[in-house]
C-alpha cells in the first residue's frame, strides 16, 4: 500500500487508515444511544488483523468510542503487532466504563494528562502515536494550553505527535503552530467537501484525517429513501448535527446528491464505497480517509479501492460541476 508522512514528521502511514468509532460498541447519553449498534469483539479483531495485513497501518480511535471499549478491542488485537501500527486517539470527552455513559467534556491540563495516561492502559502500550483534541469547537485562546500540554507530553515520551479534531481552520492553524502538531480532523467527503480544511492543510503542510468519508454509511449505498436505522443506533436518532439522517432516515437532499454523482464513483468497476475513498485520493495528497467498519467484509472492500487509485482529474471536474456547478476549488 501507498505511504505518506504525518505532517511533516518522521511518521509513515497508509494512504488509508480505519475509523474505529462503531467497533466501540453501545455507550449513551442518558437514553441518547452514542455508538452504532452491538458489536461482534472477534469480528472486530478479524476486520482489524485483515487490514494490517493488507497494508493499513494507521487507526483511529478515541478515549470514549464504547466508554473505552474500542481502545481495549485494539489492545487485543494489536497484540504482538502493535509496533507496526500508529495509533491516533481523541481526548476531551469523558465517560463511564461500568455504565457505558458520557460525562461530559473536560480539557484542564490535569485533566489532559489523566485521559492519556487512561488511554495507554486500555491500550496497553508505551506511547501514542498522535493525540488529537477532540473538542470541535474549543474556545480559541484557551487552547493554547492544551497545545501546550500536548508539547510537554511528547517531551515526557508518551505521545509522538499531536492535532485537533475540528471544522475551524482558525482553530487548526492556531493548534497547527506547536512544533509537534501533524494533523488535523475534518468532516469530509465526496457530499460534503470542506474546502478551507483541505486548503489550510496543503498551504502549512499537515495531513487531513477524514472524518465521515462514507458519510456516516450513506456512501455505502445500503440505505435507501425508507431505510430506518435502529433505535440503538445514533444515526436512528439522528441528532442535529449529524446531517445525512433525518428522524432516523437518510436524508432525502443527501440521497439526492449521491443520485447525481453515482455513475461516476461506480466507474471502472469500483463499488459506491471504492469510488468515494478515490473521490478523496483525488481530492488532495493531504487526505488520509478512515472509514468506520464492523466487519472483515467492510475493511476488504475498503482496501480494494487503493487498488485502483483516487479518481481521475475529469471525474472530479466533473463531479464538482455536477453538485456545485463550479469548476476548480
Amino acid at each position: 500500500m501507498d505511504m505518506q508522512r504525518l505532517g511533516k514528521s518522521s511518521i509513515s502511514v497508509s494512504r488509508m487508515g480505519l475509523g474505529c468509532w462503531a467497533i466501540g460498541g453501545p455507550w449513551w447519553a442518558g437514553n441518547d444511544p452514542l455508538g452504532w449498534g452491538d458489536v461482534d469483539d472477534a469480528e472486530s479483531i478479524r476486520a482489524v488483523h485483515c487490514a494490517l495485513d493488507r497494508g493499513i497501518n494507521f487507526l483511529d480511535t478515541a478515549n470514549v468510542y464504547g466508554a473505552g471499549h474500542s481502545e481495549r478491542v485494539l489492545a487485543t488485537a494489536l497484540k504482538g503487532r502493535r509496533n507496526h501500527v500508529i495509533l491516533a486517539i481523541k481526548f476531551g470527552y469523558l465517560a463511564d466504563e461500568a455504565t457505558k455513559q458520557a460525562l461530559g467534556e473536560s480539557a484542564t491540563p490535569d485533566s489532559i494528562r489523566e485521559q492519556c495516561d487512561e488511554s495507554l492502559r486500555r491500550l496497553n502500550t508505551d506511547v501514542i502515536d498522535l493525540l488529537q483534541f477532540h473538542l470541535n469547537e474549543f474556545e480559541l485562546q484557551a487552547s493554547d494550553t492544551v497545545r501546550e500540554v500536548l508539547e510537554e507530553l511528547v517531551a515526557a515520551g508518551k505521545i509522538r505527535a499531536y492535532g485537533w479534531s475540528t471544522d475551524d481552520p482558525v482553530r487548526a492553524e492556531r493548534f497547527a503552530k506547536g512544533a509537534h502538531c501533524v494533523a488535523v480532523q475534518c468532516q469530509l467527503n465526496v457530499l460534503d467537501d470542506n474546502r478551507p480544511m483541505v486548503a489550510l492543510a496543503e498551504r502549512i503542510g499537515i495531513t487531513c484525517i477524514n472524518r465521515g468519508p462514507l458519510a456516516m454509511g450513506l456512501l455505502s449505498g445500503k440505505y435507501g429513501p425508507e431505510s430506518m436505522l435502529a433505535s440503538d443506533d445514533i444515526r436512528g436518532t439522528s441528532p442535529e448535527w449529524l446531517a445525512y439522517f433525518e428522524n432516523g432516515k437518510p436524508s432525502s437532499r443527501w440521497l439526492s446528491m449521491l443520485d447525481a454523482i453515482r455513475e461516476i464513483l461506480c466507474s471502472e468497476g469500483r463499488s459506491l464505497v471504492q469510488g468515494a475513498l478515490a473521490w478523496l485520493w483525488g481530492r488532495s495528497d493531504r487526505n488520509l480517509p478512515i472509514p468506520g467498519f464492523r466487519t472483515v467484509a467492510q475493511v476488504e472492500e475498503n482496501c480494494q479501492a487503493m487498488l485502483r487509485g483516487p479518481l481521475k482529474p475529469h471525474q472530479m471536474e466533473e463531479i464538482r460541476n455536477l453538485l456545485t456547478g463550479e469548476g476548480d476549488p
